[in-house]
């Protein structure tokens, strides 16, 4: 082969090369365009979530709040009422009516004098459910009152003397709470069985609190479980000890939008919406000084010191920049590498 046919050759492999290299180019510019536009709908698609999980927690604090509202609501609804504890069923089968069958109940074991004429009773019946099984604890007796006064007379008497007894049965009276609350404060039952052996003195507040009169001082609980946990320190012995409550809905999606990071020595949890990803290669820079943009030139708002990452090269002095949830261009002048 001559010089001049080598050449030729090395010629056509170079210009074939340079093809491919182009082609090379080619293919990655299209690459790196695919992947900033997969990168501009991961964003966006983020603050999607973002703004969806942010309207979900305040579609889920209103409904607290009405759920609070409807609760207090219904409590004032029952203010008039009372429940009757202990009266074993089918006792007021002797009655002409369950009416004249508490009257007589209430007069004789609180021993209400004649002061009392009338206990302007308006309506009384067993709280709705089936028939306890034999050895079942009675179902209880919800009492209506025309007057809140002689409700409230009634109860505090009862309270005083502890119940009453009524054929062989203690009989305990309390306010008619809704079952909302009932159940909260029943998850008290084994710590006030400890209170009471011990003869410490307690209270349960409204709507589902306690009331703990130690030696040292009172003491208020909000839960259960923290109420436990304090008797146990103090030497008492909790058999069953509570179950913490499960994680609401609301607390769930908080935990979500929370990522666990670290600042030098500390380790913690922070907002998602305080974090910007950055990914391989990119440069992160610092707001020198704030600017406002102007949206319809796609420029970005910043205040000073917000760190934003870079997403695109410098054009017109401009550089394309996100802040995590926002993207667009920026003065790069006011823009501090770190």
């Amino acid at each position: 082969m001559t010089d001049a046919e080598i050449l030729q050759e090395l010629r056509q492999f170079r210009q074939e090369n340079r093809q491919q290299f182009e082609e090379l180019r080619s293919d990655i510019s299209g690459l790196n365009n695919r992947l900033g536009e997969a990168e501009d709908r991961i964003e966006k698609a983020e603050e999607r979530i973002q703004a969806s999980e942010d309207a979900a927690l305040e579609m889920l604090k209103l409904h607290m709040r009405l759920d609070e509202k409807l609760t207090e609501m219904e409590s004032h609804s029952r203010r008039d009422n009372l429940r009757i504890y202990g009266v074993a069923e089918e006792t007021e089968k002797d009655s002409v009516n369950m009416l004249s069958f508490v009257d007589k109940l209430l007069r004789e074991g609180l021993q209400l004098s004649e002061e009392v004429p009338d206990l302007q009773i308006q309506r009384a019946h067993r709280s709705l459910g089936p028939h306890p099984a034999t050895g079942a604890p009675p179902r209880s007796i919800v009492v209506k009152f025309l007057s809140f006064k002689v409700k409230e007379m009634l109860l505090h008497k009862a309270w005083q003397t502890k119940g009453f007894k009524w054929k062989d049965n203690h009989v305990n009276l309390d306010h008619d709470y809704p079952p909302s609350i009932i159940a909260k404060r029943k998850e008290y039952a084994e710590i006030r069985k400890v209170l009471k052996a011990k003869n410490v003195k307690f209270q349960t507040l409204f709507p589902a609190r306690l009331r703990v009169m130690h030696e040292d001082g009172t003491e208020i609980y909000d839960s259960p479980t923290e109420a436990a946990k304090d008797l146990v320190k103090r030497g008492y012995v909790i058999t069953t000890m509570p179950a913490p409550p499960p994680a609401s809905l609301t607390e769930r999606i908080k935990q979500l939008s929370w990522t666990r990071g670290k600042i030098g020595e500390k380790t913690g949890y922070l907002p998602m919406n305080y974090i910007i990803r950055v990914r391989a290669g990119e440069r992160v820079y610092k707001v020198k000084r704030s600017f406002v943009g102007n949206r319809e030139m796609g420029q970005i708002t910043l205040k000073k010191d917000q760190i934003v990452v870079k997403k695109g090269e410098e054009v017109n002095g401009y550089l394309k920049v996100s802040t995590g949830r926002k993207l667009g261009f920026f003065p790069a002048d006011l823009l501090l590498e770190l």
